[in-house]
């Protein structure tokens, strides 16, 4: 039980790392005052160029893959392991842990991003099938309706229901982790879907194919 306690702190403080807040004191900017406010790899790749936006989206993914890949299966110095009852857990909640990490960071006022960039790297520390479920589903909402954010909730709902109907052990963990990691999405993502409601969400023009076709 320790081990997951220990973990799952390392994680949470793993995932207050983010990359965009962390590029933004070298730069002397604060991401969060600049254009939509949140501080994630979309809006630094809007505000910030290219160079930023991709190097903020390495950041916050490869956190998300150290803390499932690495970190919920390493040795512990002078820690005993935890019984498998517990061990069956750990790696969910280190992928929660990191996740929360990043949406409310303790380095930065808890003010972080919406944390889809490090559940990503999350899905790829745990199966490669759930982060190719994840990358469809989202590349074709996005195709499809243009919204970037209707695209990481849907993505996020269809690993939920992956991981339901599949073969994903552990299954009891992994579905309270996608159950989790769902409504955690959702929540960070409200102001998007007011905006969605709207009608003033933006949209991605160059990954918009139905552009005209759907209001």
């Amino acid at each position: 039980m320790l081990e997951l306690v220990i973990k799952a702190a390392l994680s949470y403080l793993l995932g207050s790392l983010v990359g965009s807040l962390l590029i933004g004191k070298l730069r002397g900017v604060d991401i969060r005052t600049m254009g939509s406010g949140n501080a994630g790899a979309t809006n630094a790749l809007r505000t910030q160029g290219k160079a930023v936006g991709l190097t903020v989206l390495a950041i916050d993914l490869a956190k998300g893959w150290v803390a499932t890949a690495w970190l919920a299966h390493a040795a512990l110095p002078m820690i005993l392991p935890a019984a498998p009852a517990f061990a069956a857990w750990t790696m969910p909640v280190c992928g929660l842990g990191v996740m929360l990490g990043h949406i409310y960071p303790c380095w930065f006022g808890f003010r972080g991003g919406k944390g889809v960039a490090t559940l990503v790297g999350v899905l790829l520390g745990i199966s490669g099938w759930l982060l190719l479920v994840f990358l469809a589903t989202f590349l074709v909402t996005v195709m499809i309706f243009g919204w970037v954010s209707f695209g990481s909730m849907l993505g996020t709902a269809a690993v939920a229901v992956a991981i339901a109907v599949g073969n994903f052990p552990p299954r009891g963990p992994l579905v309270a982790f996608a159950l989790t990691a769902l409504m955690l999405v959702l929540y960070a993502h409200r102001g998007n879907i007011a905006r969605i409601r709207a009608g003033t969400e933006s949209r991605a023009k160059r990954l918009w194919l139905l552009r005209g076709r759907v209001a």
